[in-house]
């Protein structure tokens, strides 16, 4: 799980972030990306230690989840940076960019600028630092790791919040994806703001968008 930072600190970079995503697929709410930079000596003994199980938050279970985004956050010297775009810029200029712009803005959020991001997936345009692409990267680099609990957690509270509002829809349960009772409540009430119009299950079912 360190085998892209220990080649990126081996190249001279100092400040290695690990960036990734949460939300490309769903029906409603923001796409998420965070930025996570831990130095050098740090990521070696949290990967030892209170960092050990840390993967791919898809493989983790919701409290596992959470400890760790505490983790993440309280830990000194640990810098996080978070991005999002709702979902009417995401229909405004498409999911890929979206997420594009999302990845940025969590770069841009870190405390200082990053030498180096490795990314998971593939390059992206118009990251505001040199990066290595690494297809599934969240289960392949600490760091990666650690920003895909950070934007997974903070997507997730976000639909808990969009929930709050719009409790038809069973936000809490779905997080927005097209799940038969989701599909079903589009059917039945139509969308709310917080759908991508965009997104075809959405838009082609022809319904009245609520204003509220």
């Amino acid at each position: 799980m360190l085998d892209y930072e220990r080649r990126g600190w081996a190249s001279g970079y100092v400040r290695v972030a690990g960036v990734d995503e949460a939300g490309r697929g769903p029906l409603a709410g923001p796409v998420v990306a965070a930025a996570v930079i831990a130095p050098r000596e740090q990521c070696e003994a949290l990967w030892s230690g209170p960092w050990k199980r840390l993967t791919d938050s898809k493989r983790l279970t919701d409290k596992i989840r959470r400890a760790f985004f505490v983790s993440i956050q309280s830990e000194p010297g640990v810098e996080v940076g978070v991005g999002r775009c709702e979902a009417e810029e995401i229909d405004a200029v498409n999911i890929l960019q979206a997420t594009y712009r999302a990845m940025a803005r969590a770069v841009e959020a870190l405390p200082a600028p990053p030498d180096f991001v490795l990314v998971d997936g593939l390059p992206v345009k118009g990251l505001p630092a040199p990066h290595n692409a690494i297809v599934g990267g969240d289960g392949k680099s600490l760091l990666i790791a650690a920003a895909s609990i950070i934007a997974k957690v903070t997507r997730d509270d976000r639909m808990l919040e969009l929930d709050r509002r719009y409790p038809e829809y069973g936000f809490s349960r779905h997080k927005g994806y097209g799940t038969r009772e989701h599909l079903e409540g589009l059917r039945r009430l139509g969308p709310c703001p917080a759908h991508r119009r965009s997104f075809a299950p959405v838009r082609q079912l022809g319904l009245t968008f609520q204003d509220t």
